[in-house]
């Protein structure tokens, strides 16, 4: 009787995965800047390093009632559903950008992890 107490307890938990693109992509695009502006190259490539840093250390979760943003595997913040209002993964063809809205604030978060999955579970939790 417990286990099935504990199996009824259970609730999904998908992780989305890391995804480099965009930050090496901005990394490749200083590299071709060098050539044209070193200062304007270097700002661009500090921007591309802090992204991959943040691809590295930041995790989303999607949970049955919210959305959970982690750092190095510690809890920084969580956003439950029932606040969402709407939310948008910008550019299609090459998703960049993901913006969600609740009730009193507005959030972007650059694409640093798997799109499709987030894409899904976007639908599966929160449908527009």
């Amino acid at each position: 009787m417990a286990t099935e107490m504990e199996a009824t307890n259970l609730t999904e938990v998908v992780e989305l995965l890391p995804n480099y693109k965009i930050p090496i992509f901005i990394l490749l695009g200083a590299c071709a800047l060098s050539f044209v502006s070193i200062w304007l190259a270097a700002a661009i490539a500090l921007f591309g390093l802090f992204l991959t840093v943040q691809t590295t250390i930041i995790r989303l979760q999607f949970t049955d009632k919210a959305l959970n943003v982690f750092r190095s595997g510690k809890m920084i913040r969580s956003f439950p559903y029932s606040e969402w209002s709407n939310w948008e993964i910008f550019w299609q063809p090459v998703p960049i950008l993901f913006y969600f809205k609740e009730v009193n604030s507005i959030h972007f978060l650059p694409i640093i992890f798997d799109p499709k999955t987030l894409s899904e579970c976007l639908q599966q939790h929160y449908p527009r």
